[in-house]
């Protein structure tokens, strides 16, 4: 498809999903995508709450088109890799890992030091993208549709976001399949489903990124508060949804 026929198909199936309730609109987008594009549509998961019950959509929908991937920054919590694990063994897939070129982590850190992004926005920027946004372009070679479990209400951000909309930076059709859930609505689905979830989140971690840069949150403060706290919170985002 060219560029003006993914942003055509954006703006029609926008119309159509954004008719239907909460969680019919999820499922009937899930089912488009997996129906329409096979394992050319795919999943980018961070193991979050909204991920795994992305994940499982996808699977209980058509567990042989369902393909998942996450990116391993090389300073990811323990517990992420003891996730991944058990949502291969309960959901019965494989997640694909994809990794950052050590040359490039090499170069920058030889350059910069192991904690660059604590120092300057721009090393922030630069660390986010050698450890995240080139695996990614990487993992999304092939890809058609690229799923992703963002949610509106998550951060300013977010705030405008559709549920299909045509990404311009990897000339794909991105799907957020969650796109009008609230936090409360995707805990009470991945609970009620037993689905296996982060358990840093029982210990105050809302958002989950690489370990150096994620804190958790206090009682009332912003979902994303733990993300890059030190940083603006109008322009938390590490790249992978926030490029152009």
């Amino acid at each position: 498809m060219t560029k003006e026929e993914k942003i055509a198909l954006a703006a029609a199936k926008n119309a159509e999903l954004l008719t239907l309730d909460r969680e019919e609109g999820t499922r009937a987008a899930i089912r488009w995508a997996l129906s329409t594009f096979g394992r050319c549509a795919a999943l980018s998961s961070s193991l979050s709450y909204e991920d795994q019950a992305v994940t499982y959509l996808m699977v209980t929908t058509d567990r042989d088109k369902a393909r998942v991937f996450t990116l391993d920054t090389g300073r990811q919590f323990a517990e992420n890799y003891e996730l991944i694990d058990r949502t291969e063994m309960a959901l019965g897939i494989r997640i694909e890992v994809f990794f950052p070129d050590f040359r490039k982590v090499q170069e920058m850190v030889r350059e910069h030091g192991v904690n660059l992004f604590y120092d300057s926005i721009g090393l922030r920027h630069l660390c986010c993208n050698v450890r995240k946004i080139e695996p990614l372009k990487r993992a999304l070679e092939g890809v058609e549709v690229w799923i992703t479990g963002l949610r509106r209400s998550q951060s300013v951000t977010r705030a405008n976001m559709q549920m299909v909309e045509y990404d311009a930076d990897d000339d794909v059709l991105k799907l957020n399949p969650l796109l009008l859930w609230s936090e409360a609505e995707v805990e009470d689905f991945v609970h009620t489903n037993a689905i296996p979830y982060n358990k840093l989140h029982d210990r105050g971690f809302p958002s989950i990124g690489c370990q150096p840069c994620t804190r958790a949150v206090k009682p009332g403060e912003d979902v994303r508060a733990g993300r890059w706290w030190w940083e603006d919170p109008d322009k938390r985002e590490c790249g992978l949804h926030a490029r152009g």
